[in-house]
């Protein structure tokens, strides 16, 4: 008596695709349970850029550290956002390396799982920045001025944005030739987006012309004039809807040049 062996289906569906996708989520947030140290970069590095940013720069920016300190962490929680994301080409980088993403390729799920998988579970590193940020800030001075739900909203644009921004770490994790090619490479996209943007100085007129106009159209600028409005009050203008084009637009672009990358190099 022969038993007929049913054909694994050749297309996943959305719901299956989502499932695989959580179960290997929960793989990576299992490593950072039995490896916590590695959750050091995003509980101290908000701290760090908090306290250098506030006391090197509160008294000429804005006049006093308090002041300063109102405008300067919704800022943080766009560049933490920007920030979150460098960890995850390395880490997807070192996995194939190691050829795990060999096994994920002979398992009967959706080739884009272990990708949705690996950003989904390095959300834990975005609320663990996003924690530490608020509540050393808190401890520094640092007040909402608007209500919950419009703060809840301001985080929610930030992990949209971060969820977006993820997909280019993956690109360059499946791009890199190393994992110590990746973290060089991230810092070239990251540090002019960050750092070339209203993230540090609200007002932008005392920039160069040319400077000026590219921290207008940064994506980050608008993020973070989103989070100012949305926590500290204020008309929030067309920013939101423009971080939220821009990170439709980075999806449409970065995901299916990552599902390629990943069929040719995993």
């Amino acid at each position: 008596m022969t038993t007929a062996v049913l054909a694994p289906p050749r297309r996943i569906s959305p719901r299956r695709t989502l499932r695989h996708g959580l179960t290997l989520a929960w793989r990576n947030i299992a490593q950072l349970r039995h490896s916590p140290e590695k959750l050091i970069d995003s509980t101290l590095m908000p701290i760090i850029f908090l306290v250098l940013f506030l006391y090197v720069f509160g008294g000429a920016v804005q006049g006093s550290t308090h002041a300063y300190l109102q405008v300067l962490l919704p800022g943080l929680v766009a560049q933490m956002a920007m920030f979150a994301t460098m960890g995850l080409g390395t880490a997807l980088n070192e996995d194939i390396h190691k050829g795990v993403f060999d096994r994920f390729r002979s398992l009967p799920i959706a080739r884009s799982a272990p990708l949705v998988g690996t950003i989904l579970g390095d959300t834990v590193r975005f609320a663990t920045s996003m924690t530490c940020l608020t509540a050393f800030g808190s401890l520094l001075g640092f007040r909402f001025h608007t209500d919950p739900l419009s703060v809840l909203a301001g985080f929610g644009l930030a992990y949209v944005f971060y969820l977006a921004v993820s997909w280019i770490s993956v690109l360059i994790g499946l791009v890199a030739p190393s994992p110590e090619t990746v973290q060089g490479l991230a810092f070239l996209w990251v540090m002019p987006l960050t750092f070339g943007s209203s993230i540090l100085v609200a007002n932008t007129s005392t920039m160069p012309g040319w400077l000026q106009t590219w921290a207008k159209a940064n994506p980050v600028s608008h993020l973070t004039e989103s989070l100012r409005a949305l926590m500290l009050g204020g008309p929030v203008g067309n920013h939101v809807w423009y971080t939220l084009a821009w990170a439709a637009g980075i999806m449409l672009v970065t995901f299916p040049l990552a599902m390629r990358m990943y069929a040719r190099r995993a």
